[in-house]
């Protein structure tokens, strides 16, 4: 598992890097662009739209469940409250489509119905003991009431700074068509203060910019509120999110495990066994010529325990690929030291633990930092690196430093995906700062856990 550094490997750079991957360089900043941009109107149409749909969804939801609740007390309630729940999740696949397209908010599909037993009461049994129905319910009954608020905020801010930003183009449309000067500011029976003269007009204008500047951020702040309910109420509740994990990482660990079997199986077939083949081969030749060419056979001897030491050498290496005696024996501190012996670079070894995890997450760990320091060798083209192992609460926080050319990305796939992904098996994190031409610094998190015979 080696990552590649440098060459195809680095970070984007020049003008482009400066824009963000995928992005677009601004002239005009953020406060001033944002009346005009996509987001700000399809955040408004979401706003505009959740009136009409939070309606909907309140009124089918009191009346579904009052006529369900009153019927109760026949066979008739319990179906037709299953029917008022079983729409409440359709209503909430549509309100989950409106807010990907509208807020870019992608949220998951909730965890589907568990039937117990086929036909009809097995489905209204599943309805109402899952919590996304339930869910789904109490969405549509407080959405009503937050569209209601959003939607009077909304409209009145946008038309009120929309209004007053425009107000030089139709300010003669008050006297023509209204009979009075302009927009009244104060009147009582007495006088009257109208917005006519250039300068109040220009004032005017310039307050309703700032109305049109600050309505999408208020927007955005409302919708935010929105994104909460679909993604909390209408998305996979956190136990269900965490059985996919579970289950995501259950075959991760499952083919990382079949990968090393095959990866020692071949090891074991092309290296070692070949070797002792080889031997029982050149013994056999060497007795049968120890009679009559004894220095032949001495010979024959002679290569055969070369080929026994080179079979040995494998055969440790391999364990040592495994899980290193010295891992067991003695901890991270000297595992991780007759790792960075066999670097390429000088390498300084830094584990502050006062006492040890549990066996899998120093397995784990020491994997970890072998690969780290396979890649230091084998890519980086370093001249020093370093290993630092702390605890940090509740993880063990594991860093490899190197002087190398950098360009280290764990979004291409390589072999630092690899490690990431079987960190995650574990509750791990690796992140990678890598800029073009170093440092890289790699650093994991694992979780801490000790075992219990410790």
């Amino acid at each position: 598992m080696a990552t590649e550094y440098g060459q195809g490997y680095g970070l984007p750079t020049g003008p482009g890097h400066a824009r963000g991957v995928g992005g677009r360089r601004h002239r005009m900043p953020a406060a001033l662009r944002a009346p005009v941009e996509g987001r700000a109107w399809r955040e408004l149409a979401y706003v505009l739209l959740s009136l009409p749909m939070s309606i909907l969804l309140f009124t089918y939801a009191v009346t579904m469940v009052s006529l369900g609740a009153g019927l109760l007390v026949t066979f008739l309630g319990v179906p037709v409250l299953a029917a008022a729940l079983a729409g409440c999740r359709g209503f909430g696949s549509v309100e989950r489509a409106r807010a990907r397209g509208l807020l870019g908010l992608d949220v998951g599909e909730p965890e589907p119905l568990r039937l117990k037993r086929q036909g009809f009461m097995g489905w209204t049994g599943a309805v109402l003991k899952s919590g996304t129905s339930w869910r789904a319910l109490l969405y549509s009954v407080v959405q009503l009431p937050w569209a209601v608020l959003s939607f009077a905020v909304t409209v009145t801010f946008w038309t009120l700074g929309w209004s007053l930003l425009t107000y030089p183009l139709w300010f003669w449309v008050l006297p023509q068509y209204a009979g009075q000067d302009g927009i009244q500011l104060y009147g009582d029976e007495q006088r009257a203060i109208y917005l006519d003269n250039p300068f109040e007009i220009a004032v005017t204008a310039g307050v309703g910019l700032l109305f049109t500047l600050a309505t999408p951020w208020i927007v955005r702040a409302l919708t935010t509120v929105d994104r909460v309910m679909v993604h909390g109420l209408l998305g996979p509740s956190r136990l269900a999110t965490r059985v996919v994990e579970l289950e995501s990482d259950r075959g991760i660990v499952v083919d990382t495990a079949a990968a090393d079997l095959r990866r020692i199986e071949r090891d074991l077939h092309d290296g070692a066994q070949a070797r002792l083949v080889n031997l029982a081969m050149d013994l056999g030749l060497a007795k049968e010529k120890l009679r009559e060419d004894p220095r032949a056979a001495a010979r024959m001897v002679d290569e055969a325990h070369g080929e026994v030491k080179t079979a040995l050498q494998e055969l440790r290496d391999l364990a040592r690929g495994i899980h290193p005696a010295v891992l067991t024996d003695r901890g991270l501190d000297a595992a991780l030291s007759s790792v960075a012996s066999r670097c390429t670079v000088p390498v300084q070894v830094e584990v502050d633990l006062s006492e040890r995890p549990a066996p899998a997450i120093e397995g784990i760990a020491y994997f970890t930092v072998s690969e780290l320091l396979q890649n230091v060798s084998k890519h980086s083209r370093a001249t020093w690196a370093a290993v630092e192992v702390w605890r940090s609460e509740d993880r063990l926080m594991l860093q490899v430093t190197d002087n190398g050319v950098g360009g280290a990305d764990l979004a291409r796939g390589s072999g630092l995906a690899g490690l990431a992904e079987r960190l995650d098996a574990v509750d791990g994190i690796l992140v990678v700062d890598s800029p073009e031409g170093g440092p890289t610094r790699v650093t994991a998190e694992l979780p801490w856990r000790v075992e219990r015979a410790r």
